[in-house]
Order: C-alpha cells, then sequence, then structure tokens
C-alpha cells in the first residue's frame, strides 16, 4: 500500500482532510475485515462524485460546443464518462494500488478491475469536492479530460455505441436491435442495472451499468467488439 501522501503528489491536490482521500480509497470488501471501527466505504464518495463529473462535463461541453446539438452534447459525454474513459485515468494515477480490499478481492484482481477503477476516481473526485470546493475539482476534470475530448471531437468519435450499432446492424441485417433489463441488483442508491441486446429472439451480448441507459450502451459496445 502506497501512502496517502504520494497519492496527493501524483494528483497533485494537497487535501486538507487526508482522510476525505482515504475514505475514498476503501471498498466496501475491506470494511469486513479491517480491525479499524468508524470506517466507512468509498459508495457514498462515489454517488457524489458521480454527480458531479456529470455536472462538470456537461457545463464544460455546453460552453465549448455552442453549435452542437443536445443528441452530440449527449453522445460526447458518455464517451467521456464511460466506465473505460474512467478507468484508464484512474490508472494513470495507479489508483489500484492505493485501494483498501479484502484479501479476496486483491485475488481476484479488484486492483485492476476497471469498474472498480472508474467507481473508485468518481469516489475521489467527490473528496476533492468536499475537501477543496467546486472550483477545484473542475480544474481537475478538465485537465484529465481534455485530451480525451480532443480526441473525441478530432476524430468524431462521438457517437453512442448504440446508435453506432444499429447503423451497423441495418446495414448488415435490415433489422434493428431490441434491449431488455435481465436483472437488477444492490441498493436504490447505488443500483446495478445487466440488460440483454437482441436480434429477433437471439442474445447478442449483455452489458452493467448504474443506469438503464449505461447497461444498454455496455451491451451494444461488447457487441461491436464482437463484431471487430
Amino acid at each position: 500500500m502506497n501512502s496517502l501522501e504520494h497519492l496527493e503528489k501524483k494528483l497533485k491536490i494537497k487535501f486538507k482532510n487526508i482522510q476525505a482521500l482515504k475514505e475514498a480509497l476503501i471498498h466496501r470488501s475491506y470494511l469486513n475485515e479491517a480491525k479499524q471501527k468508524n470506517l466507512h466505504s468509498n459508495e457514498r464518495l462515489e454517488f457524489l462524485g458521480d454527480s458531479i463529473l456529470s455536472f462538470v462535463i456537461s457545463e464544460w461541453l455546453f460552453k465549448q460546443f455552442p453549435n452542437y446539438s443536445e443528441g452530440n452534447l449527449t453522445n460526447i459525454r458518455s464517451n467521456l464518462v464511460k466506465t473505460e474513459s474512467l478507468a484508464k485515468i484512474a490508472k494513470k494515477f495507479d489508483l489500484g494500488k492505493f485501494l483498501f480490499l479484502s484479501r479476496g478481492e486483491k485475488e481476484e484482481g479488484g486492483e485492476n478491475n476497471s469498474t472498480l477503477l472508474a467507481n473508485t476516481f468518481e469516489a475521489v473526485l467527490g473528496a476533492i469536492f468536499l475537501d477543496r470546493g467546486i472550483a477545484k475539482v473542475k480544474k481537475f476534470i478538465k485537465k484529465n479530460f481534455k485530451n480525451l475530448l480532443e480526441s473525441l471531437v478530432l476524430k468524431g468519435e462521438f457517437k453512442d455505441f448504440k446508435s453506432l450499432l444499429q447503423e451497423t446492424v441495418q446495414a448488415e441485417k435490415k433489422l434493428t436491435p431490441s434491449y431488455k433489463i435481465i436483472k437488477e441488483s444492490g441498493p436504490d442508491h447505488a443500483k446495478i442495472f445487466t440488460v440483454g441486446v437482441y436480434l429477433g429472439k437471439k442474445l447478442l451480448a449483455i452489458g452493467s451499468g448504474k443506469s438503464k441507459q449505461a447497461a444498454e450502451e455496455n451491451a451494444a459496445e461488447a457487441v461491436l467488439n464482437k463484431i471487430k
């Protein structure tokens, strides 16, 4: 476990209360093995960070691209805040090395799990907001998403996966894929949706996410990856 001070240097943010950063790194699995009392998992901070990220990215895109339609703005935001994008940034900071995980979670590769890393990154954003305020977290988000945004816009790669899949399938099969919720799990404040994407009655792939839309996007992406 690397020191929290080392992570502060990587993030280039000095916390007034280092415990805020520590809580952002505590996976719920760790609580069962921790000897310390009054520890909390990072789930509440993740909830906060998720909302802050969506707000900051939305405002940024709204001001950055005054001529873009609502659809284009939504598609760009979806690409910026998807699990893979967040996990990529989390890996840049080596967040996995700083995580507080149970032995079992570590053995299962939790330090490199994309979903876990993305959730932790959102929790860190929540911690930055609480400790240093909205201006600091805005600056941090824009700095770390700038290159990804430029890449998306320059390449024009901001169509959502559902749209790309629909175009691909209609061109080849003259059919439209459909989506169906297979399962809902987790507490109300952190519900996970599992969705299947179908062509007729055939299940093409499944995807999970914190909203139905995110799950559908992940399912569509899984199909596109298979096609590639």
